[in-house]
C-alpha cells in the first residue's frame, strides 16, 4: 500500500505548524500534500475535498486552533482515519484542546498535540499494509532508542 497523507489546515495561518508535520512525515518518506478548509467558515469546502479523497488510501491530519470544529467534521463525513493535530496556545493556557477532547458521540478521531505524534501514527496506520514502512517505522525507533542509551552514558560519566 502506498498511502498518502492529507494535512488540513483551518487556516493558512497554521501552515508554519504544519511544515514541522511534513518534516517529521519526510522521515518516513511518507507522501503528502497541504490543503486549507473551514469547518466554520467553508464547511462545503471541507466536504469537497473530502470527496476527492473517497477512493485514495489517505489519512487526514487536521490542524485547526481555537475552537477545533475541524478534526470533528472530517471525523463525521470520512471513513478514512483522522488524526487531529492542534496547535498549542499560549494565549488559552491550552485550554482550546478541549474542542479536541469533547465531542460529540460517533466521532473517533485521534489527538495528539505533537506534530512528531502526529508523522508516528500516520506512519503507524499507513504501515498496516506497507511492510517497508513498517520497518522504517522500527528504524526510527531504534534510532530514538539509541539516542536514550548514549544519553544515559554521557549522563552516569558525571559526578
Amino acid at each position: 500500500m502506498k498511502g498518502k497523507v492529507v494535512i488540513l489546515m483551518g487556516s493558512e495561518k497554521d501552515l508554519k505548524f504544519c511544515q514541522e508535520i511534513a518534516n517529521h512525515l519526510k522521515a518516513f518518506e511518507l507522501d503528502y500534500e497541504f490543503r486549507v478548509a473551514s469547518a466554520h467558515k467553508t464547511p462545503e469546502k471541507v466536504i469537497e475535498i473530502l470527496k476527492g479523497y473517497e477512493k485514495d488510501e489517505v489519512v487526514f491530519i487536521t490542524i485547526a486552533g481555537r475552537s477545533n470544529a475541524l478534526s470533528a467534521f472530517v471525523d463525521a463525513h470520512t471513513t478514512k482515519p483522522v488524526i487531529a493535530c492542534p496547535p498549542y496556545s499560549e494565549k488559552f493556557s491550552g485550554a482550546d484542546i478541549y474542542s479536541s477532547l469533547r465531542v460529540p458521540s460517533g466521532i473517533g478521531f485521534l489527538v495528539t498535540i505533537e506534530p512528531e505524534g502526529a508523522a508516528i501514527a500516520t506512519a503507524k496506520i499507513l504501515a498496516l499494509e506497507d511492510k517497508g514502512l513498517a520497518n522504517r517505522i522500527k528504524e526510527y525507533q531504534q534510532t530514538k532508542k539509541r539516542e536514550i542509551e548514549k544519553a544515559d552514558d554521557t549522563i552516569k560519566k558525571l559526578k
